[in-house]
């Protein structure tokens, strides 16, 4: 979970009451958050350092508060400080609402689709800025890019002084040679190109570049004069930094993404329109993409979910009567009220805040009843059943399969499940089935942008980092393949294979053919005649991975469940193993 650093009088400075740190770690657990650590901001530098020097008094206590990772609202101080004081009963729920002044407008040229499609706006007018509250502003920027923006892949947050800007903006795409401006902590002057080059030694900014610089056009975003509010995801301009002394400010989000820039757009202006001359109103900004069509941002309608009050109860195991239920939830910053449902149930009307996007379904609403009530002061109850857990039937066969093997002298290895393209099919041999694997979207890596179809991968790069072992060497593992399966409801099926590698001087053919038919032994399933459909027998194969005439396929009740063979000369040398291998790999399913 995300943990959230806030000064200690500060904190208590906001909740308008001071607690021991045992009342507030107690406050913490009610609300279902959980006070982590109590340290200072130089011990925690201390502790970066390894240095052991004492914790001198006049030093400000930081407490680290763990906080849900779908509870973007509290990941700062004002959103902390707030939930509590409702919680608390100290003041209600704030009404957010939109200006009616004259809306600025930002444009999207077309050529954005090609990497960054999306952006929404917002303006915060009349908001006073200190020291403390800068402070919270730049750190929840950053909890949201490492929390829901996924270090800024899905969204990026700039911030700017409207008073150095002159609307309307345009967000545009253009070739990193065009754009020409000076980044923010800078004096001179950049193209996005030199950038790139000049970030590369920056410890923070580096890990960003690798989202926009592989790119023919990069996102830029303009104000009516032609100067560069910022270059997402990587840097805003220097002419549009926001001080101390900034009265209005130009959140734009640009993403990839557009429900999560939504939500990170309405999480800033909710948290930081209380320090707004007119507190909790929030400037929209009209986007007008390149078709033509006008969304005004941000989006702070209040959402409506009803929930029946017997579901409320019967989930949490309690007797609650709708004004009950309504009192609990408005000290989560779901405002109700009771409702009649047309089949003449008691229904719960939950209003729910731009601030509370976690909450998607009835069962959220349920939690908040539950953490607002205690969990401690839910009666305990024994079940009404009783029920004996056991092992899935297809896990404990797999098990007694894991023990034969190991008898027979082999030791069982677990590989990756995810793995490359080349490794799963070229590396085989395989380039004819590559239609059978899943692909993965949006791989950190070319080591991990497909699912295994097969076993045999993982052996094959065990046994090549592992050449210099004594041999023999044999090794085994029982585990899941995906393969694509259009009756399935996600279009792929897990099937659980048994694969077993043998490695020496020799290719060891025979071993492999003595653990085949040992597996069947021990199954309790007899030897059959060729084309008998019951039992089993080995009949000739022709994969690409084995050598020729040194292969067969395994026949289980006229179905083929599996192959074994001497595995071919430039496939070993593929996977960079020199000595013959043999291997089988079969789907066990089909015993049970």
């Amino acid at each position: 979970m995300p943990t959230v650093n806030v000064g200690r009088d500060r904190l208590y400075e906001a909740l308008q009451q001071h607690y021991s740190e045992e009342e507030f770690d107690e406050l913490c657990f009610d609300f279902g958050i959980e006070l982590d650590d109590v340290t200072t901001e130089k011990a925690i530098i201390r502790k970066e350092k390894h240095l052991q020097e004492d914790t001198l008094e006049d030093e400000e206590i930081i407490y680290k508060i763990e906080v849900p990772a779908n509870r973007y609202d509290l990941l700062c101080l004002e959103g902390l400080a707030r939930a509590l004081r409702i919680f608390t009963g100290k003041q209600g729920s704030p009404t957010f609402s939109l200006s009616s002044s004259a809306i600025q407008k930002m444009y999207v040229q077309p050529e954005t689709a090609l990497i960054r499609p999306y952006v929404v706006c917002a303006i915060l007018r009349g908001i006073t800025f200190n020291q403390a509250r800068y402070n919270s502003f730049i750190d929840l920027q950053d909890r949201l890019h490492q929390n829901l923006c996924r270090k800024r892949t899905l969204v990026a947050i700039g911030t700017h002084d409207l008073g150095t800007l002159e609307g309307p903006f345009t967000y545009e795409a253009l070739p990193p040679s065009e754009i020409k401006f000076v980044p923010l902590k800078q004096r001179m002057e950049f193209t996005a190109e030199e950038l790139m080059d000049f970030y590369k030694s920056d410890l923070k900014l580096k890990k960003y570049l690798h989202i926009i610089e592989s790119s023919p056009v990069f996102p830029v975003l303009y104000d009516s004069k032609r100067t560069v509010l910022s270059l997402p995801p990587i840097i805003n301009g220097a002419h549009s930094a926001i001080t101390l002394q900034t009265k209005d400010v130009l959140i734009e989000c640009t993403a990839t993404d557009l429900t999560k820039a939504k939500i990170v757009l309405n999480t800033l202006v909710t948290m930081f329109s209380e320090y707004c001359e007119k507190k909790f109103e929030v400037e929209p900004v009209e986007v007008i993409s390149s078709d033509g069509n006008a969304t005004i941002y941000p989006d702070l309608h209040v959402r409506s979910l009803e929930v029946d009050l017997a579901y409320i109860n019967g989930y949490i195991g309690v007797s609650l009567q709708s004004k009950q239920v309504i009192d609990l939830l408005n000290r989560m910053q779901l405002p109700s009220e009771a409702t009649i449902g047309s089949n003449g149930k008691s229904k719960i009307k939950a209003l729910i805040p731009p601030t509370r996007s976690d909450v998607l379904h009835p069962c959220d609403v349920v939690e908040d009843v539950a953490i607002a009530y205690g969990y401690n002061n839910i009666l305990k109850t024994l079940p009404r059943s009783l029920t004996q857990g056991k092992q899935q039937p297809l896990n404990h066969f797999s098990d007694l399969l894991r023990s034969e093997i190991a008898m027979a002298g082999f030791t069982e290895v677990l590989t990756w499940i995810l793995g490359s393209e080349a490794e799963n099919f070229w590396l085989l041999n395989r380039k004819h089935k590559e239609h059978t694997g899943v692909i993965v979207g949006n791989p950190r890596g070319s080591d991990f942008e497909r699912v295994r179809a097969s076993l045999l991968p993982g052996l094959l790069k065990t046994m090549g980092h592992n050449k210099d072992s004594p041999r023999p060497v044999k090794l085994f593992e029982v585990s899941d393949v995906v393969l694509l399966d259009n009756t399935k409801d996600v279009g792929a099926a897990n099937e659980r294979h048994l694969a077993a590698l043998y490695c020496n001087t020799t290719s060891g053919f025979e071993v492999i053919h003595g653990l085949v038919d040992r597996i069947m032994e021990v199954v309790g399933i007899s030897n059959a005649a060729v084309g008998d459909t019951k039992g089993y027998y080995i009949a000739p194969s022709n994969e690409p991975e084995f050598f020729k005439g040194r292969q067969a396929n395994i026949i289980l009740n006229g179905s083929c469940i599996g192959s074994f063979g001497i595995i071919h000369p430039q496939v070993l040398a593929n996977f960079d193993i020199l000595d013959p291998c043999s291997v089988v790999e079969l789907n066990i399913e089909p015993f049970l």
